[in-house]
């Protein structure tokens, strides 16, 4: 079936909800809306993609999510929780433990190995060093580095570097995963194989992905899809 034609599921609460969420941004000479009153359901065991042209909201859409940008106004929950009433401690908790996020850029440390990237936010989070690299090394086998763990980022190509950075997300095995162009380092095979996992990963843990793209071939395989055109979900 179409992922076009895939009606959201309403039953049983959902991982991430946004209702009416409008950001705004003042230009030169006009009001900008990067985001505008978009409401949207992402719940357990599914996949939504967003894609649609630079600039029309989707990374500023990511990043509120992430509680990294605050909504002009609007509601974002997390798990049934409003984002806007979370102390600055839960704040920190939700995006150390209940969120992963894969940037477009890698971010990673440039002298560690890529075991040692793959575990940092493990670490971060308090585990120990060797369960922390125990839980990252199947991910770095399962993305396809099982044989490039002790590289360095300059000892990788770019694309080797993204599945780095999207093992590292998926080891601390988050509710919900935002992805922005997670594949575009990646070559057409390989990037069909990342976006299959992350629907694999959303189906065998339970949790909600929410991907945004510029790859048609990743609408194919997630469960929804939505252009994303001047801050609204067509």
């Amino acid at each position: 079936m179409s992922a076009l034609l895939t009606r959201p599921r309403e039953d049983g609460p959902a991982v991430l909800e946004l209702a009416d969420v409008v950001k705004r941004y003042r230009g030169a000479s006009e009001e900008v809306h990067a985001v505008d009153e978009l409401t949207l359901r992402v719940n357990p065991g599914e996949m939504v993609a967003l894609h649609g042209p630079s600039g029309s909201g989707k990374t500023t859409l990511l990043l509120m999510i992430a509680a990294l940008l605050q909504p002009d106004s609007g509601a974002i929950r997390y798990d049934g929780h409003d984002l806007a009433s979370l102390s600055e401690r839960q704040i920190s908790e939700y995006q150390l433990r209940d969120i992963g996020f894969i940037y477009q850029r890698f971010r990673l440390m440039p002298r560690a190995s890529a075991l040692e990237n793959a575990a940092r936010k493990l670490l971060v989070g308090g585990m120990r060093m060797r369960e922390a690299q125990a839980r990252a090394k199947p991910w770095l086998e399962r993305v396809g580095l099982g044989e490039r763990i002790g590289h360095t980022p300059s000892e990788m190509s770019g694309g080797e570097c993204q599945r780095v950075a999207i093992a590292r997300v998926l080891a601390c095995e988050p509710r919900l995963i935002l992805a922005d162009e997670p594949t575009g380092n990646l070559d057409s095979a390989r990037g069909r194989e990342i976006v299959q996992l992350l629907s694999s990963i959303a189906h065998e843990r339970n949790a909600a992905v929410l991907l945004v793209t510029h790859d048609l071939a990743a609408l194919e395989i997630a469960d929804r899809s939505y252009a994303l055109r001047d801050g609204r979900l067509t």
